[in-house]
């Protein structure tokens, strides 16, 4: 052992999410050492000449004190640049109004896309640093952020500009989305298929010209857009380059989630009306079905994804907080793991698993949601017994430690 390490944390119980027979992949008082941002080995602490040899080869050594040490969480499923909020609108809802009458009141997605088109790039900078600030606080590195609330191209620049300068305000890293084909607005009249021209002819290639986003989505549903149109979306996708994510099944069974995995698309997210027949083609085009219980809590819905049906087929299950103004305002990733278990019946290792391993594969990433030789150095400390404490107390954890990259934050 001859290499020199940046830093080494000893004294730690590691839940690595690696694909192990222990629970969370876990590895009892062990050691880990991190060299330019990369975790470079892994060891146990328990033999004394090895670690002491460690302690010699590093600069940086820390006690973690018997605690244990998470990968860095991701969200990978975000809305959270935006302008103004549906704060009035909860509270119109309560008192009886439906969301037809808010939408004509100029409510609803329209009425974000106003205020996001109104609002200057500082506005939507400041209002998102304070979003994505209580994720970080909770663990997240990783952040998927989608446009969506501006279907114009300046506004959807701006939103796509102001999500990666996030990685500049705080210890993350961001993914970018193009949700362009999130709603027709207003300034189409209600003509969906010349949006979708709008979309595909003038918007898609400027932004993968700049390199603005590292996917595109679409939201394929009865209210949102028809397979045809999201086909038409998709191809333009690729041949940009980009690879494409769907908000599918979320209010019917639109098929939306076959149509992207023959695009073998990362994800498809919200799935409520997943057909269990259609689970054989996301399985083999490797797609991830990410879950997003704070929307399915907070629209009060009653159909679940088919949690028992993708274990069957092995369809690899993310979480995500949907964090957006007005169907899911949860800026709390642990919450939406509780949310997970308790409403959609997951596991506490499931639920960890889909904002770490999971979470990653939903974005492309193959370096990161797992603690091994190899990986980023994002992770997490926490004083707790057991991962699962996680999962089971709402609001009751923060990370006593966060390193992004090898560095502490």
């Amino acid at each position: 052992m001859s290499t020199r390490y940046d830093t080494l944390i000893y004294n730690v119980n590691i839940a690595s999410m690696q694909a192990t027979d222990a629970p969370y992949g876990q590895f009892k008082n062990s050691a880990i050492a991190i060299k330019d941002g990369v975790i470079v080995a892994l060891a146990s602490a328990a033999n004394t000449e090895v670690l002491a040899e460690f302690k010699a080869l590093s600069d940086n050594v820390i006690d973690g004190k018997q605690q244990w040490l998470l990968p860095g969480f991701v969200d990978c499923h975000t809305h959270l640049v935006y302008g103004g909020n549906r704060a009035t609108e909860f509270e119109l809802r309560l008192k009886g109004a439906s969301y037809l009458e808010i939408a004509q009141r100029g409510g609803g997605i329209k009425g974000t896309v106003s205020h996001t088109r109104a609002a200057d790039k500082d506005t939507l900078l400041s209002s998102a640093i304070k979003r994505a600030s209580r994720l970080c606080e909770e663990g997240v590195t990783t952040l998927e952020i989608k446009s969506g609330y501006g279907l114009d191209l300046d506004t959807e620049v701006r939103i796509l500009q102001v999500a990666k300068e996030l990685e500049t305000k705080l210890p993350l890293s961001v993914r970018t989305t193009y949700l362009g084909a999130h709603a027709v607005p207003s300034d189409f009249n209600d003509n969906a298929d010349a949006y979708i021209d709008f979309v595909c002819q003038d918007v898609l290639p400027h932004i993968a010209k700049q390199k603005l986003a590292d996917a595109v989505d679409v939201f394929c549903e009865s209210i949102g857009f028809n397979l045809s149109q999201t086909e038409r979306v998709f191809n333009t996708a690729r041949s940009v380059g980009l690879p494409v994510k769907a908000h599918v099944e979320q209010l019917s069974d639109s098929k939306g989630a076959l149509l992207a995995a023959q695009f073998n698309a990362q994800s498809v997210d919200h799935i409520e009306y997943l057909a269990e027949c259609d689970l054989p083609a996301l399985a083999n085009s490797g797609t991830v079905a990410v879950l997003l219980p704070g929307a399915f809590y907070y629209l009060n819905e009653e159909q679940k994804p088919p949690i028992d049906a993708l274990r069957h087929h092995n369809v690899p299950m993310a979480i995500a907080t949907d964090f957006n103004p007005g169907s899911s305002p949860l800026a709390s990733i642990l919450t939406a793991m509780n949310m997970a278990c308790v409403l959609f019946r997951l596991s506490p290792e499931e639920a960890l698993r889909g904002i770490t391993v999971y979470g990653a594969q939903a974005l492309g990433l193959n370096d990161r949601g797992i603690i091994d030789v190899g990986y980023i150095a994002d992770f997490t400390l926490w004083d707790i017994d057991t991962p699962a404490e996680l999962a089971y107390c709402i609001n009751g954890h923060r990370p006593s430690a966060i390193f992004k990259g090898g560095k502490r934050v």
